[in-house]
């Protein structure tokens, strides 16, 4: 059985008022919180796909985890390292690589970038750059043949394209009768990719793993070896325990330090987007504030009868305080049924919205995420969910306290 408080607080929200303002207060306040609660959810969802849509594409070229070695000296045992790690918990592939700088040179055009070299079959395990090719293959690259696959707007900036030649200058010096001088290969484009992000496609060149090794003068030595695990949130981890077992000259780097400043970035501009919106539920929370102000005022009347009838000020205080809390609920629930439906289908929703208007919100040449993600995370949901009602059960104290402490006979002298 429910207690009077409850019956009556109910009855008091589903009643027609005498004051119908007081009731369109009530349903400003409720379609405020509503709509709060649906940006909240919308946003938060939208910045959650930016997040994984960046980390996505930031990992399909970088690795989970790197253990490399000095910058001055190679990896020299990095076979007997690679079969250490792969038997490692939650590491799924290995590939060895090797690293350095140099300048792409095409007729009156240049351009430094970072050269990476690798063994396609074993660097499609680690990372997902094979998906992205938009000319060619990683196949391409084979020992001997001095192929080099560049990024989509390094190949631009090169005005070159599959087949054609360009120059790779390396730093490393060769000491001939004339002096220091840079090395010089001619290498064939065999393969063009597009990321989507400009640092890989205007700055990264791959080269087969021997010619890289030719290149810099490594010997049998590489750069470092890149791990790819089945979950990559277990990175820090995997990193530390690395450290711990292998040798001395070898350094465990993982993506979270690589990326750190970005993803820092995203996570603290989503905690800002969370604080600025919760205002809105705030104001609209906080509207409930004059909405009882003035059903308290309206009722003071029944107060003061009940009140004689025997019932405490705690019980007056309930009735008050489940009205307003019925508001933040009703507007919680539907701001959240409303807010999940479309961060669920706002795949589909913006591009009705473009085409409808002719407009593009994210466009190709501008921005290289040119489609709107969003990934619907149950745990924020849950908690838009309850911090906007507990700032509907705040709002609720003060008017429901005023009404607790009406004196009866005050209340009915003029009745």
């Amino acid at each position: 059985m429910q207690r009077f408080e409850h019956i009556v607080g109910l009855r008091y929200t589903r009643a027609k008022r005498r004051n119908h303002f007081i009731s369109f207060i009530s349903m400003i306040s409720m379609a405020g919180i509503g709509l709060g609660v649906a940006a909240l959810i919308i946003v938060l969802s939208v910045m959650n796909g930016f997040q994984n849509e960046m980390r996505d594409r930031i990992l399909g070229v970088a690795s989970h985890v790197q253990i490399y070695a000095n910058e001055d000296t190679g990896l020299s045992h990095w076979q007997e390292i690679m079969s250490q790690t792969t038997t490692i918990p939650h590491v799924t592939a290995a590939a060895p690589y090797i690293m350095g700088q140099g300048m792409l040179t095409s007729d009156n055009h240049a351009q430094g970038a970072i050269i990476r070299g690798i063994l396609p079959t074993q660097e499609a395990t680690v990372a997902d750059l094979g998906q992205h090719m938009k000319v060619g293959s990683l196949d391409n690259l084979k020992a001997g043949q001095f192929g080099v696959v560049i990024g989509s707007a390094l190949a631009d900036h090169l005005h070159v394209n599959m087949g054609d030649k360009v120059i790779l200058i390396t730093p490393q010096g060769q000491v001939t009768p004339a002096g220091m001088l840079p090395r010089l290969k001619q290498f064939t484009v065999v393969g063009i990719f597009s990321v989507g992000m400009y640092e890989y496609d205007s700055g990264l060149a791959l080269i087969q793993l021997n010619d890289a090794q030719r290149l810099f003068r490594l010997g049998e030595d590489v750069s470092g070896i890149r791990l790819k695990l089945d979950n990559l949130m277990l990175a820090p981890n995997i990193a530390n325990q690395l450290v711990k077992t292998l040798p001395i000259d070898a350094w465990v780097s993982d993506w979270t330090r690589e990326h750190a400043n970005l993803f820092r970035a995203v996570a603290i501009e989503k905690n800002v987007m969370f604080i600025i919106l919760l205002l809105i539920v705030a104001v609209a929370a906080f509207n409930i504030v004059s909405t009882l102000v003035m059903a308290v005022t309206d009722k003071q009347a029944d107060i003061a009868i009940l009140r004689t009838l025997g019932a405490s000020s705690q019980s007056i205080m309930q009735i008050f305080i489940i009205q307003g809390a019925l508001i933040g609920l009703v507007g919680t629930l539907g701001g959240m049924v409303f807010g999940v439906i479309i961060a669920l289908n706002i795949h589909t929703i913006v591009p009705f919205i473009e085409h409808l208007f002719g407009v593009h919100f994210l466009s190709p040449q501008v921005y290289f995420i040119s489609e709107l993600p969003s990934q619907l995370e149950w745990s924020d949901v849950l908690t838009i969910a309850i911090t906007s009602f507990v700032l509907t059960l705040i709002a609720t104290l003060y008017p429901s306290y005023r009404a607790s402490k009406i004196q009866p006979a005050e209340a009915l002298r003029y009745e």
